[in-house]
């Protein structure tokens, strides 16, 4: 098997390497670990790049050496520690029992393992064979407090794909406190940047969002207990000249659902540090004498070939090697949910005819959504108590489940596990599992407040309760929640760790996760956190797909799920046609606009099928056959970006098969224009040799055609409109 990572002992160089890309890092006077290349794969390396020895006004030197020209205040690392005479953001805080935050990582050794070993308790990317892999577990020492900190670095052998992530072991005799802990540092030097972040709000997340790196620092953080609608954690560093098939960008994504912090620094004389992992706001971490600390992994990859590169080297990992359900490579089903057709005001039988028509139009799922648990008629009451609402199905949950299940149909509920109500049996029961600070009265948010999920007996009652509704005959959860946390305290824990409760939280649930996707691997899992606030690499490790946003309208769905395309594949976001005027934003558009949109990602239904016309439910028809057509193509093939919603008036994408025989191409037209200027869409992806049949117009083009010349864009006067093409190679 070839060597994926060596180590020079001569120059004291480790490398990192496949075909694509490659890594190197060298040990440095005194033991120092410094970063030296991350970029395209290169077969040698002679040395050129040890760091100039440059005496740099007030900054510090090593102890006891009188060499001026070597700090640690401008030298590349790998890892930084406060207290060391760099004076940039460190890595690593760690207060010691005497008061002290101060460590000096020093080289001690190394391993170089086959595969990838596993992160306990933490959603992570795999290895299906150890051959694809291998990893560098790198091993530093603070030689006074006798920490050993262990840099884990995999590389996969056909991807261009790095992933990060630190455990920090207490050696010593006495205590310490993890006040910061990241899972990645990376510097580099003489890097011109502009950083790519995806910033939102609910029902409009994740908005690509670009700006130049400048001297000072910036932060890309959630504090919610969540990774949030608000900053997604990914992040790019790209070249000012990069676009979406030109120019350098570096990726990084952490696999991890709760307070995230990228941190990116420009220092004195222009060098960038960029720093990822757990937010250190408000967290603490009491690690005792032979205790370990591991943080969650970072993915991190990088394109010579501009952000489409970027993006489907992202797409490829966590679709094969972060997801783990089933349905990884399955054709997802089409739905229809009943939220936006009758929110609380449902019973059994008024539910039955959209069943009913669900069934004539060819959908395969119907999905409960809230209300149908407790005694639940408004978001004011019942949740925790996850038991049918006898009013509304009066023989129970499996009868309606047995229904829609002789209709042909799967079916699906909605849960918000992580929440309860005053006004439920099990606040009254155990009024200690509401999360909240001893002494002061809890804030509400949409009139429910939060679980504790840091404590055991907490999951144990989430868990017991909701497998026996597993039992049921259902085939699929979505999994919310609709605020975030606040009066962050745990009764399970002393006063001197309340730190912890943040990151022991979200631990919690992915125990608790990890135990239900174990026991129910036939069930199709949906994240959803009031929309996208917590669409992230760690959660799909657990749930397959993601619901994108509360917001259903089809133009502001153009901007999010360009957005979320960025890091994460197609098959992981869903997207569903609703009503017009649309419920979020009150705008009216087209129904194959909406249709075009919602089939760019998992599709489904989120209207009220019994109340279309006879013209719409021919549409609807006729829409769920074509994506039944297309929807391996949609879900699992390579997603090129060709015109983004932030760049003008139009948006177009399109998705190619692996074998490069099949695309389809969408556009989409904001404003109508009465002498608008033409405009022509060039495809990607395709082989130049190769021709194509649009199957539409029966029309043939060269695959070189359609990318260099590509094709004029209809003239529409009509507002939001759209346009799909879909083409086959010509046998």
């Amino acid at each position: 098997m070839t060597a994926l990572i060596t180590f020079d002992e001569q120059q004291g160089v480790f490398h990192l390497h496949n075909r694509k890309i490659s890594y190197l890092l060298a040990l440095e006077e005194g033991g120092i670990l410094s970063h030296l290349y991350f970029g395209s794969a290169i077969d040698s390396y002679h040395g050129q790049l040890r760091y100039p020895r440059v005496d740099r006004g007030f900054s510090g030197n090593l102890p006891g050496h009188t060499d001026r020209t070597y700090s640690l205040d401008t030298l590349p690392q790998e890892y930084s520690a406060s207290g060391d005479s760099d004076y940039r953001l460190p890595a690593a805080i760690i207060e010691h029992a005497d008061g002290s935050r101060a460590a000096r990582w020093i080289f001690k050794d190394y391993q170089i393992v086959d595969g990838k070993p596993e992160l306990a308790g933490l959603p992570q990317a795999f290895v299906e064979d150890k051959t694809e892999a291998q990893t560098l577990i790198i091993n530093l020492v603070d030689e006074v407090s006798h920490l050993e900190l262990a840099l884990n670095y995999t590389i996969y052998r056909d991807r261009a794909i790095i992933t990060r992530s630190s455990k920090l072991t207490n050696l010593g005799s006495q205590a310490v406190t993890i006040k910061k802990l990241a899972s990645l540092q990376i510097d580099f030097v003489a890097k011109d940047f502009e950083s790519i972040c995806l910033p939102g709000a609910h029902a409009n997340e994740r908005h690509l969002t670009r700006a130049k790196v400048t001297a000072g620092v910036k932060s890309f953080e959630s504090r919610r207990g969540s990774s949030s609608h608000h900053m997604n954690p990914f992040l790019a560093l790209v070249e000012p000249k990069t676009d979406e098939f030109s120019g350098e960008a570096y990726g990084f994504a952490l696999v991890y659902s709760g307070n995230h912090k990228f941190e990116l620094e420009q220092d004195q004389i222009d060098q960038t540090r960029l720093l990822i992992g757990i937010n250190d706001y408000n967290f603490s971490w009491d690690l005792q004498p032979q205790a370990s600390f591991t943080t969650p992994e970072v993915l991190m990859t990088y394109s010579e070939a501009g952000l489409n590169q970027m993006s489907q080297a992202f797409h490829q990992i966590i679709q094969e090697r972060v997801v783990r359900s089933k349905f990884k490579h399955q054709a997802r089903p089409i739905l229809v949910n009943n939220w936006e057709a009758t929110y609380f005001d449902f019973d059994e039988e008024k539910l039955k005819p959209i069943v009913a028509d669900a069934k004539k139009l060819g959908i395969e799922m119907f999905v409960l959504d809230d209300g149908w648990f407790g005694h639940r008629d408004d978001d004011t009451s019942s949740l925790g108590d996850w038991s049918v609402y006898k009013k509304k199905f009066p023989q129970g949950i499996k009868h309606f489940s047995d229904y829609v299940h002789e209709q042909g149909l799967k079916f699906g509920i909605w849960v918000e596990p992580e929440m309860i109500s005053l006004d439920s049996d099990l606040y009254r029961q155990h009024p200690d599992y509401l999360m909240q600070v001893p002494g002061r009265a809890p804030s509400p948010s949409r009139s429910q407040f939060v679980l504790d999920m840091s404590r055991p007996e907490v999951q144990a009652n989430v868990y017991q309760q909701l497998s026996q509704v597993l039992d049921q005959g259902i085939d699929y959860i979505k999994w919310d929640m609709n605020r975030n946390i606040s009066d962050v305290y745990s009764v399970g824990l002393p006063a001197s760790r309340q730190g912890e409760v943040y990151h022991r939280y979200i631990l919690g649930v992915y125990a608790l996760l990890e135990k239900l996707t174990t026991n129910y691997p036939d069930v199709l899992f949906e994240g959803c956190s009031g929309g996208g606030g917590r669409f992230d690499a760690g959660w799909a490790y657990y749930m397959p797909q993601s619901w994108a946003s509360d917001n259903t309208d089809a133009l502001a769905r153009l901007t999010i799920q360009y957005g979320t395309s960025l890091a994460y594949p197609i098959s992981t976001m869903t997207a569903h046609v609703s009503a017009v005027p649309n419920h979020q934003t009150g705008r009216q558009t087209p129904l194959k606009t909406r249709g075009d949109v919602a089939m760019s990602g998992v599709f489904g239904y989120e209207l009220d099928l019994t109340k279309l016309s006879q013209a719409e439910q021919a549409t609807v028809k006729k829409q769920v056959a074509s994506y039944k057509q297309i929807r391996s193509l949609i879900q699992y093939g390579k997603f090129y970006r060709l015109k983004g919603p932030h760049e003008g008036n139009q948006t177009a994408w399109m998705f190619v098969s692996p074998d490069q025989r099949e695309a389809m191409l969408f556009t989409f037209q904001e404003q109508a224009f009465a002498q608008g200027a033409l405009t022509k869409t060039h495809l990607a992806g395709l082989k130049p040799d190769l021709f194509y049949r649009e199957e539409a117009t029966g029309q043939v083009y060269s695959g070189a055609e359609l990318m260099k010349l590509g094709l004029y864009d209809p003239v529409v006067h009509q507002d939001y409109t759209s346009k799909s093409y879909h083409f086959k190679v010509l046998d």
